[in-house]
This record gives structure tokens, C-alpha cells and sequence, in this order.
């Protein structure tokens, strides 16, 4: 049978959407180079395995699997709630931030209206645009990888629905302060939801600000995203939260998918938060390793925007996937974007180093 056949009728949205790219496996650029070490850079993953409570938390909730999980997720809800000291009714739980991501979409979007978000960000943005039909408002970056607030504002028309704000910017590693979203969110208006994806925000230190604190409780279409998979080691079991205005969060509730929160995800979840200090020592290690790469690399004649991520992107321009090949070749798997850069995640002070010495081969393009 051929695969160029379509079976059934995919609605058109669909049926050319760009499925998403995870990050290259280490293996295949194994198998691909004939190298036998591979390390893998591409995806933002903490280089730590779990801290020992969440491991055991895990284990005991195993014992449970044969029933369904919280669909709610109370008991998580309950503990994010009172760690951010923001009433219950403010916070819900996702399939990672990803997932609420996509129920936001489904939540505030139909065919016409616009999104808009600051470009290059996170790859689902347009893929979660097209698959609902909206119509994407793709305001470039300037030219130190920052958003263009003013850029944005301007942007904002009766079309609009959602305005995606990624601090920090993935891939940039850039971030908005405060005031940036605050004269966002006035010129937006109840109307249209802003929405700060925050996936990253741990390795941001006091960069700016908390918007959970700072912003929700004056502006009730602001809506904050954030995950457990970065910082708290936490990918593989898919788990984030999101905080806003009660009824915003009701909204979004209801497109959720039955049980998308699996009832490991939330006992590692709330184990995690119990023990924050020492998921906090592990973030500042990362952030401390970050910095000594980006020292390493401007001394060799690279260029950076801010980071305050876990990763740190290179402008390769044109050259972009000819370095992530080279990279690959060395064994270093790194997130290309066509045309744009590169994005290396900050891994082990050891497999940092493999970086750094093949990226020294490498040299700064011209």
C-alpha cells in the first residue's frame, strides 16, 4: 500500500500541519556519524536524574496505577497553591505547560482570529495556531534577540485573542521585566488573553520579576505557564501548572483532557515541591555553568543575547545547520534553527567541556 494515500479526511488544518521536532537523539547522531559517545544537548532536559524524594514518591505511587488519577489533581492543586500564595481557584494543572498550552488554544481560538507572538519562540506556537485555525502574527525579534514590545502593541487588533509571551525566550534566552508586560497586558485588554509561558523561569534568578505576583492580580487576562520538566528534572513524567483570574482557569479546565495529569507525575510533582531548596541548589549550579560557558565563548569571539535560560543560543545565520552537523560529527547534539542559530543546552560541567572543545574547532563564522 502507498503511503502517499490519505485515509479518511483530515480536517485542512491539519492536513499540512509541521508535526513538532523534539530534540535529536544522541543514538541516531551515533548511528548517523559513526561516533560512539554522542552527547545529547538538544532539548533542555536538567542533566540531574530526579532527587531521591521524588524517586520515592514515584515508587510508592506505583502501588495506585491500577486506578485512574485525580483528574483534578486536588492534592497538587492544593500544594501549588499554597506555595505560591495564590487562592486554589487560580491554579490548575497541565500535561506539562505544553499541554495547557494547547488547551489555551483550544480554550480562546477559532478559525480567523490572531495570535500573536514574538519570533524566533517556542516551535509549537505556530503549530498550535495552524491546528486551530487561527491566523499567526509573527512580530520579529530585534536585533539583540529581545521582543519587541512596541512591535507587539502595535500588533494588537479586534482579531486578537491571544498574545504569547515566552520569558525566557525560548531559543533566545531572553526576558521580558515586568513593565514590558504590564504595557502589554493594558494595551490587550480583557478581551485578549496574554499568556506568560515561564518554562524556563528558575534559571532566571530576580530577571523579570514574578508575574504571578507582580501582574495576575491587577490584570485578570494574564494567564503564567510553567513546568516541572526543566528544573525540577521532571520531563519524562509531564506535569506544569498554570496561574490566573479563577474564571480563566475554569475556561481552560474545561477542553483538559481526561486524567492528563497521571497520578506518578503528581506524586513527583508535590514531592518535588516539598523539597524546592534542593532542586533550587541543583538550578544554581546550572545557572553558574551556563555562565562559565558563556564566558568561554565570548572569549573566543561569539556574540549572545542575554541568557537566563538553561541553554544558550549562537547566531550561525546561514551556517546554522552545517555547525549542528559538525557539532553532531564531534559527538555534541545541539538544537539547530535553520538559517538563525543554534541552541546548546547547559548539561554536566562534563559534557559542557565537550562543547566547548568542539565548538573551539569549529570557530566563530564569518
Amino acid at each position: 500500500m502507498s503511503d502517499d494515500i490519505t485515509i479518511g479526511r483530515p480536517r485542512p488544518s491539519v492536513v499540512g500541519l509541521p508535526a513538532y521536532r523534539p530534540g535529536r537523539d544522541a543514538k541516531q547522531a551515533q548511528i548517523d556519524h559513526g561516533v560512539v559517545d554522542a552527547i545529547k544537548l538538544a532539548s533542555n532536559e536538567n542533566p540531574d536524574g530526579p532527587i531521591a524524594s521524588v524517586v520515592d514518591a514515584v515508587i510508592a505511587a506505583t502501588t495506585g496505577v491500577n486506578r485512574y488519577a485525580d483528574h483534578r489533581g486536588s492534592a497538587l492543586r492544593a500544594v501549588l497553591s499554597e506555595w505560591l500564595q495564590v487562592s486554589p481557584e487560580a491554579v490548575t494543572i497541565g500535561n506539562g505547560s505544553v499541554g495547557l498550552l494547547q488547551q489555551i488554544f483550544l480554550t480562546y481560538l477559532d478559525p480567523g482570529d490572531e495570535v500573536i507572538f514574538g519570533w524566533r519562540s517556542f516551535e509549537v506556537y505556530p503549530i498550535y495556531s495552524q491546528l486551530v485555525g487561527a491566523t499567526a502574527v509573527r512580530i520579529p525579534l530585534l536585533d539583540d534577540l529581545t521582543y519587541d514590545v512596541d512591535g507587539i502593541i502595535a500588533a494588537i487588533s479586534p482579531r486578537t485573542k491571544v498574545v504569547m509571551l515566552a520569558t525566557p525566550n525560548n531559543p533566545t534566552g531572553t526576558v521580558l521585566t515586568t513593565a514590558d508586560i504590564i504595557r502589554i497586558a493594558k494595551a490587550a485588554g480583557n478581551d485578549v488573553i496574554v499568556v506568560i509561558d515561564e518554562a524556563y523561569r528558575e534559571f532566571a534568578g530576580a530577571a523579570g520579576g514574578d508575574p504571578v505576583h507582580d501582574v495576575t492580580p491587577q490584570f485578570p487576562n494574564v494567564l503564567v505557564t510553567r513546568t516541572l520538566s526543566k528544573a525540577h528534572g521532571l520531563a519524562g513524567l509531564r506535569v506544569g501548572y498554570g496561574v490566573g483570574h479563577p474564571s480563566v482557569i475554569s475556561d481552560i479546565d474545561k477542553v483538559a483532557v481526561p486524567f492528563h495529569v497521571n497520578g506518578l507525575a503528581q506524586a513527583a510533582a508535590i514531592a518535588a515541591i516539598a523539597n524546592i531548596a534542593e532542586i533550587e541548589q541543583r538550578c544554581a549550579a546550572i545557572v553558574a555553568e551556563r555562565a562559565r560557558v558563556e564566558e568561554v565563548l565570548r572569549s573566543l569571539g561569539w556574540w549572545h543575547p542575554e541568557h537566563h535560560g538553561n541553554f544558550v543560543y549562537l547566531s550561525t545565520g546561514a551556517r546554522s545547520m552545517e555547525f549542528a552537523t559538525e557539532l553532531e560529527k564531534r559527538g555534541v547534539v545541539v538544537r539547530p534553527f535553520d538559517g538563525e542559530g543554534i541552541r546548546v543546552t547547559i548539561g554536566s560541567t562534563q559534557e559542557n567541556d565537550r562543547f566547548i572543545g568542539a565548538i573551539k574547532e569549529l570557530g566563530v563564522p564569518a
